[in-house]
């Protein structure tokens, strides 16, 4: 979404408050006082903080998908998912490392992450343009982080907030959609652990009914807000199952299979904080 011109002073003192949380590292209060439950407002907030970051350096590299549960949905009473930018600032590499410090209080989920192999211009975008515009999928966790103390948000404050997101890595993998070694992703099974014990499970129907149908919906969304997804994008689908808090000291890794046979895994690591061997 392109910011206005003249940006809205509720916006403005938006902005200004999440930016102060995420450099002091002390969570701040919701923005709803300021910009109440208007989402077109968040979104303006989310695209104004974004381009104080690009104008730091940072590039964007693709998008992310939240609220593709719906109980989540119910939760925070609102019936769509949500969209963020991921920039490459937020990128960690696999197997990578998360400073201590990093983080406000973060959460880890699983997800299929799509790559994009030609644009998706059209506001009408079916599942199956969907499917024919993704190069490959791969496993993938999304570090959710919120900058609003205790997580207190709406879907007014997550927006603002660029959907909560933090930081995300991507398998190396190339899991094809079609053809003989096609991976269907409504039927992947996902299990998530933490040094090695089962923290999270789900699947691909949890996402939105499809992850393909979470691309889709996003594909839409950009396109109707006249910045379509690009070759080469990323796009990370939204969760499939619940998230976990971050701990420091631990390695986190997902495996995703289909039909009992794993497919994809990735994982990453958060530093100790107090610098110790994990």
């Amino acid at each position: 979404m392109t910011p206005p011109t003249i940006a809205p002073t509720a916006a403005l003192e938006a902005v200004a408050r999440l930016s102060e949380a995420a450099r002091s590292g002390r969570p701040c209060a919701p923005v709803r006082d300021l910009i109440g439950d208007d989402a077109a407002l968040a979104y303006t907030v989310q695209s104004l903080g974004i381009a104080d970051r690009e104008a730091d350096g940072a590039a964007r590299v693709g998008r992310k998908v939240g609220l593709t549960s719906l109980a989540v949905q119910r939760q925070l009473g609102v019936d769509q998912p949500d969209f963020g930018v991921l920039l490459d600032s937020m990128r960690v590499e696999v197997d990578g490392e998360v400073p201590a410090g990093a983080l406000l209080q973060g959460r880890v989920e699983a997800e299929v992450a799509f790559v994009l192999g030609s644009d998706l211009p059209d506001p009408s975008t079916t599942l199956a343009q969907a499917r024919s515009a993704v190069a490959h999928a791969a496993a993938a966790l999304e570090i959710v982080d919120s900058r609003i103390a205790g997580w207190d948000i709406t879907f007014a404050d997550t927006v603002a907030d660029n959907g909560s997101s933090a930081l995300f890595v991507v398998s190396n993998a190339v899991l094809p959609l079609a053809g003989d070694d096609a991976v269907e992703p409504v039927s992947v099974e996902m299990v998530l652990t933490v040094d090695g014990e089962p923290a999270s499970s789900g699947s691909g129907a949890a996402c939105l009914g499809d992850p393909l149908e979470a691309l889709a919906w996003l594909a839409r969304t950009a396109a109707g807000l006249g910045k379509p997804l690009r070759a080469g994008d990323v796009v990370l689908s939204g969760a499939l199952g619940p998230m976990v808090d971050v701990r420091p000291g631990t390695r986190v890794e997902t495996v995703l299979s289909v039909d009992g046979t794993e497919v994809d895994r990735v994982a990453v690591h958060f530093a100790a904080t107090d610098g110790a061997d994990r």
